[in-house]
């Protein structure tokens, strides 16, 4: 670092880059500490590699640039200072010590030395080399200043956790329910992304658990904390709703990175809790659950701030979720598949796979029998599909035609024939054709045109 040394600072690669490194993960986020102008040498820096655009935040110290492949992030050592009501911090000057002391976790604390005297040295000051060895979240200092200064890090702490699969120690439990009401002060887009962070990894449920026993659920997703619980009355007793949601999640991360799946297997059961009915002689029953469940989702994705141009692939998954258990249950008709294929459209295979990743029974034979029904139900969606040609079905007579025909304008009528049309296809009454469709239109038109009707 001929940079650094000409002007008389010292830098160090820190944080997330170094864990990671220690850990074998790829990454291409680096950020070096600079005892010194952090913008001043991110300048110099990117003068020295021909980059002509940085990035420069003032009130934090901090510069970035992005070089080949990597994102670039300068900062000049600091020490921070934070009011209640806000997660950004006073920024000041400090020492080295001040800078790795202000990070979140002991993982985040490592720093390899760029300099000559000392070149490729790790410095850890907190142990964060023995956290990684026992897989265990820890904070450098005592967890209540930390989640208390920015309560954010409390999200932090569990997405970690479930991203690298480690343990929390029981002392950042214990400081995020103390200080969950604190979260109030974040704004839900960051609150949100590490929710959505937590659903990415590989085993979600570690993230969910730690967030639901911590109470930080309660604060951030009510709706999922008040799955917990499991009642029972007389012999009968329906198994915790949220433990089988989190083996639902992780059974589609098992097969799926798509993290919308993911959220809907989150999701799916959503309103049980308000629809729970005991029924003597049947027990505990949820009639009406994924309707409700799916009329929920607009609510929810507005206030978390998900983007709406997925509601309604997710208020579908919802609304369908019960469909395939009921078919496979029963002797399966083609009109009863046909009609799964059109409401499911490009969606039917997610739609098996969260049907399939719900089935959370110990029972190894009861597990069996539903994927029997479901490859009995999926082989014939695939039979009907070659047969009917059913994607993106609509009625092969047009509505303009309909009202050339019928001498109609544009109006509720032309809708209500074309619908017949459909329907006759969808009961097996007519082939997914045109010439059938056209002659079932004469068939039918003046029975709609009458007064009647």
């Amino acid at each position: 670092m001929q940079i650094a040394k000409r002007m008389n600072y010292k830098v160090f690669l820190v944080g997330g880059y170094v864990r990671d490194l220690i850990l074998k993960r790829e990454s291409l986020e680096m950020d070096l500490l600079v005892l010194g102008d952090g913008i001043e040498f991110a300048n110099e820096y990117a003068k020295e590699l021909g980059i002509k655009s940085v990035t420069v935040y003032k009130n934090f110290g901090t510069a970035h640039f992005k070089y080949e492949d990597f994102n670039l992030e300068f900062v000049g050592a600091r020490k921070e200072s934070y009011s209640k009501d806000s997660r950004k911090p006073e920024v000041v000057l400090g020492s080295f010590t001040d800078d790795i002391s202000r990070r979140d976790f002991t993982i985040n604390t490592f720093a390899i030395s760029l300099n000559e005297k000392d070149f490729g040295e790790l410095i850890d000051r907190y142990d964060g080399m023995n956290d990684i060895r026992n897989k265990l979240i820890r904070t450098p200092i005592d967890p209540l200043i930390t989640f208390d200064d920015d309560p954010l890090r409390i999200m932090r702490a569990f997405r970690f956790a479930s991203q690298l699969d480690f343990k929390v120690h029981n002392s950042i439990l214990y400081a995020a329910n103390k200080l969950r009401e604190r979260l109030k002060i974040v704004s839900q887009e960051r609150i949100t992304d590490e929710l959505m962070k937590i659903m990415a990894s590989p085993q979600p449920s570690i993230g969910i658990k730690l967030l639901h026993n911590s109470g930080v659920m309660e604060i951030i997703f009510p709706e999922i904390s008040n799955l917990s619980g499991v009642d029972q009355r007389n012999d009968y007793h329906h198994k915790d709703v949220f433990l089988h949601t989190c083996m639902v999640v992780d059974n589609v991360a098992k097969i799926s990175d798509d993290i919308w799946l993911r959220l809907v297997a989150l999701l799916h059961d959503i309103a049980k809790p308000q629809t729970k009915k005991f029924v003597e002689e049947i027990g505990w029953t949820f009639h009406g659950h994924d309707e409700i469940g799916a009329r929920m989702m607009k609510g929810i994705f507005k206030r978390l701030k998900l983007p709406m141009n997925k509601l309604e692939y997710v208020e579908k998954l919802i609304r369908l979720h019960l469909r395939p258990i009921a078919l496979a249950k029963d002797e399966v008709t083609d009109s009863a598949i046909r009609r799964l294929i059109v409401d499911t459209g490009d969606d039917l295979n997610d739609l098996i796979n969260l049907c399939r990743a719900d089935i959370t029974s110990k029972d190894p034979n009861r597990v069996t029998k539903y994927l029997y029904n479901y490859e009995r139900v999926m082989k014939k969606v695939f039979e009907v599909l070659e047969k009917d040609k059913l994607r993106a079905f609509q009625s092969p007579v047009r509505g303009e035609e309909i009202m050339q025909i019928c001498n109609l304008k544009p109006s509720k009528k032309v809708g209500e024939i074309k619908k017949a049309i459909e329907e006759a296809i969808l009961d097996g009454k007519i082939g997914n054709n045109y010439e059938e469709a056209y002659e079932y239109l004469f068939s039918i038109k003046e029975k709609y045109l009458s007064n009647n009707i």
